[in-house]
């Protein structure tokens, strides 16, 4: 007689959900059927968990550019804190990250549209929205929808012509680019930055290069300890008092000579926000919590 004790006894495993729901239902399948679905509901949960964890608990990144040395370095690659941000705000010296747009290229113009009737062509890059630059999708609708029923001022880029300025009328309703006629491919990619001033304050790079943020001296560290370059002539935000529009942010880059930062565009959307560093991967020479996490250095 084969005997084995009570707790030896192997225990079949459980088939995959989705066969045992098409044998409930009365579903014949083969062992390999079986088999390709279990692989298959693994794969599924894998990535809706995924998913869930890029879109609202954490994301990795890694810095291609110089813009944040010696904070951070070109290669440094760490993890984003997400989560936490749902139940608090960035605080003025943390490092951020965020969306910017940093293309959005004409593919497409409707016959007959506004765009098509002041000028736009498939090709065009767009350049300014209302005199300024478009660093968000935010504020280009936003842009777009307070234009609507009057006329929108447009800076396009043309290949082989250079800058070309046109002006678009604008339908009573429109809030897209669409509305105006235009279909367009917009790349989007996350950039890192440190926060200088938030909605309702007013920022100024002054003399020596400090921050002066409501007519004073910001005191916050590391800012403080930095000078800021504001001599390029492209740069418009921030060179002379400006005021950060409600529900934006002011950023700067670390490494002030080599960072296209809110100097040249403008102000991040808080609906762009993602969330900030928080553990470095590599190099391995500097892994471990940064950005303030964990008593780290800002």
């Amino acid at each position: 007689m084969n005997w084995r004790w009570p707790w030896r006894r192997k225990k079949e495993p459980k088939p995959a959900w989705i066969v045992r729901f098409l044998r409930r239902r009365g579903y014949k399948l083969s062992r390999r059927a079986e088999w390709a679905l279990g692989w298959l509901e693994t794969i599924v949960v894998a990535g809706g968990a995924a998913w869930l964890i890029i879109s609202f608990i954490t994301v990795r990144m890694t810095v291609p550019t110089g813009s944040m040395i010696p904070t951070i370095m070109p290669g440094d690659s760490f993890f984003v804190d997400r989560v936490s941000y749902y139940f608090r705000k960035p605080d003025v010296g943390d490092v951020i990250v965020f969306w910017h747009v940093e293309e959005i290229r004409i593919t497409g113009v409707k016959p007959g549209s506004p765009a098509q009737e002041a000028g736009v062509v498939e090709g065009d890059y767009l350049l300014e929205l209302g005199g300024e630059p478009v660093p968000s999708t935010v504020t280009l609708k936003r842009r777009i929808e307070a234009a609507a029923g009057g006329e929108l001022a447009l800076a396009l880029g043309r290949e082989g012509v250079g800058r070309v300025e046109l002006t678009v009328s604008v339908p009573a309703d429109a809030d897209s680019l669409s509305d105006l006629g235009i279909t367009a491919r917009i790349r989007r990619a996350r950039y890192v930055k440190r926060l200088i001033a938030v909605g309702g304050q007013e920022v100024w790079i002054g003399d020596g290069g400090r921050i002066y943020v409501d007519g004073q001296p910001l005191q916050v560290e590391p800012i403080a300890s930095h000078t800021y370059w504001s001599h390029d002539p492209r740069m418009r935000y921030g060179i002379q008092p400006t005021p950060v529009p409600e529900g934006h942010y002011f950023v700067l880059g670390d490494n002030t000579m080599n960072s296209f930062d809110s100097r040249y565009w403008g102000f991040v959307p808080v609906e762009d926000f993602i969330g900030e560093p928080f553990f470095r991967v590599w190099p391995f020479s500097r892994f471990g919590p940064m950005n303030g996490y964990l008593w780290s250095s800002r």
